[in-house]
């Protein structure tokens, strides 16, 4: 069932799929949309699922904003929690979306584990960025970035060039790219483009990490209590298992797998064994 959900920033969509078991919210990142996550949303049938667009992505709401504020997809995300009267759930966040995770499972009592995949959480000595993601997060390339997302061969160009720095074809027919990612960079038949959503949240990308450097030193993610685990693919070069090592070692008791055979979708590349990992923590 779609419920449209209503926050300061605008309306979210949630997706909530009926099961009988605890449940488990799934979280995307950028630029992507909740779709990410239609080949294990099957495989967790016994379980609530429930997957979120955040503002300006997917099914929820386009607005004018060009700012992504702090603590907003936090705010968007317990929205969905309260208004859907979720509780004890397992919350799963992937690449930008893992940080929201975090915060939440921090914020909220309504989150009982925290489950990452493929992530971050401030600036680790292992974080590789991707080279989109670089340009559009540096304000002095604003104007180039602007440029690029202007002109609708170099955008297009730019997703193919992405797609094989993280080992997937960029042609391959209904891959995670097609079905989540290139329709926020160019709308399809189900929803307009999510540019003026992309950029924003980019642009908020160094503030964010600065934020989450400070908290994680501060200590806060070790006094955590919540089961915490990190599933990353083997063959993202990005966000990678190393990564994940350094990102466990903020955590007490966090656990750590890497899954082969995936890079940076392990529930798109393996849903059968990210599907489990996740059910485990229930």
């Amino acid at each position: 069932m779609l419920r449209r959900i209503s926050t300061r920033y605008g309306r979210v969509a949630a997706h909530d799929h009926d099961g009988h078991g605890a449940p488990i919210v799934l979280l995307h990142g950028f630029p992507d949309d909740s779709r990410i996550h239609d080949r294990i949303v099957p495989l967790l049938y016994r379980h609530r699922v429930v997957t979120i667009d955040f503002v300006g992505y997917g099914a929820s709401e386009r607005t004018q904003s060009s700012l992504v504020r702090p603590g907003q997809r936090v705010d968007e995300a317990v929205a969905v929690l309260e208004a859907l009267d979720v509780s004890d759930a397992v919350i799963v966040g992937h690449d930008s979306g893992g940080p929201v995770a975090v915060e939440t499972a921090l914020a909220s009592e309504r989150v009982s584990s925290l489950f990452l995949l493929n992530s971050y959480y401030g600036r680790e000595s292992a974080l590789r960025l991707p080279e989109m993601i670089q340009m559009f997060g540096d304000p002095r390339l604003a104007p180039l970035s602007d440029a690029v997302i202007a002109d609708p061969a170099q955008r297009a160009w730019l997703l193919g060039h992405t797609a094989r720095r993280f080992g997937y074809d960029p042609d391959a027919p209904d891959s995670v790219r097609s079905r989540a990612v290139i329709p926020q960079f160019f709308g399809d038949a189900s929803q307009p483009d999510a540019l003026r959503a992309v950029r924003a949240w980019t642009r908020a990308l160094p503030r964010d990490l600065g934020e989450q450097t400070r908290r994680a030193a501060a200590g806060e993610l070790r006094e955590l209590s919540k089961p915490v685990t990190l599933a990353f693919g083997a063959e993202d070069r990005y966000l990678s298992p190393a990564l994940a090592r350094q990102m466990a070692d903020r955590y007490t008791g966090a656990v750590v797998h890497e899954v082969p055979g995936a890079s940076h979708w392990p529930q798109w590349d393996q849903p059968e064994v990210v599907a489990g990992l996740i059910a485990d923590r229930r």
